[in-house]
C-alpha cells in the first residue's frame, strides 16, 4: 500500500468511474478517495456519479473551511487540493486542469498518525494522467 496521495486527472465521466474503481482495487479505501471538478455543483455530481468522497472540513481543518468562504474558486481549490498533501506548485498546475474541465481524482492512504504529518507537510504525493 503507498504512503503518499495520488492524483489523477481524468476527461470524462467514465475515465473517472474506471480510475476511482482502480484505486479501490490497488487498496484505497472508499472513504479516501476524493474528486474535485472546477465548480461544487460539478463536483457534487461526479462524487455522486462515482461513488467517491468530496474534500470536506475533516481534511480541509476548521480554519481552511472558514478561510475558503472568503476565497475565490481558485484559491479555495487549491486549498483544498494542498489539504491533501500535493505540494503548492502541483496544486496551482492542477488548478488549471479543473479550469480545463477535467476531473481531478485523489486517493489518500490509511496512515498512522505520523504519517499522516509527513504527508500534509507536502512530502507524499505522487502524479498520474490519464
Amino acid at each position: 500500500m503507498s504512503t503518499y496521495t495520488r492524483v489523477s486527472v481524468t476527461s470524462s465521466l467514465e475515465d473517472t468511474q474506471n480510475k476511482v474503481q482502480q484505486l479501490h482495487n490497488e487498496g484505497f479505501k472508499k472513504d479516501h478517495i476524493y474528486v474535485l471538478t472546477h465548480s461544487a455543483e460539478g463536483t457534487d455530481y461526479v462524487a455522486e456519479f462515482t461513488g467517491a468522497e468530496q474534500i470536506s472540513m475533516a481534511e480541509e481543518g476548521l480554519f481552511t473551511s472558514i478561510a475558503n468562504l472568503f476565497r475565490s474558486r481558485g484559491e479555495e481549490l487549491k486549498a483544498k487540493i494542498m489539504a491533501l498533501g500535493v505540494p503548492e506548485e502541483e496544486a496551482d498546475r492542477l488548478i488549471t486542469e479543473l479550469e480545463w474541465g477535467k476531473i481531478l481524482v485523489l486517493a489518500t492512504p490509511h496512515m498512522s498518525e505520523e504519517d499522516t504529518l509527513l504527508m500534509y507537510q507536502g512530502e507524499a504525493f505522487q502524479r498520474t494522467i490519464i
